[in-house]
């Protein structure tokens, strides 16, 4: 029993430390307002419709028309600090 435990828990330990690494970034830029937003989630609908949260300022944002680029963590993280 003490094996299959160790098993369950190690194999834990790997999945967890392996989605962890798994995070992608965005660039929106909205081209309407010329305004660019940086996020780790993008959520799209079928009718154009793009919201995020903003990693700068932690708000919700909604576009209209949007243009989604990924791009590196030392950008993301750079854009970010920026504030």
């Amino acid at each position: 029993m003490k094996l299959k435990n160790a098993s369950v828990a190690s194999l834990s330990m790997l999945a967890i430390l392996s989605l962890s690494g798994c995070t992608t970034y965005y660039k929106v830029a909205d081209p309407v307002s010329g305004k660019s937003y940086y996020t780790t989630s993008v959520d799209q609908n079928k009718s154009g419709v793009t919201k995020l949260v903003d990693a700068r300022t932690g708000s919700k944002v909604t576009i209209q028309n949007s243009e989604v680029t990924k791009i590196s963590k030392d950008e993301y993280k750079a854009a970010k600090d920026a504030k």
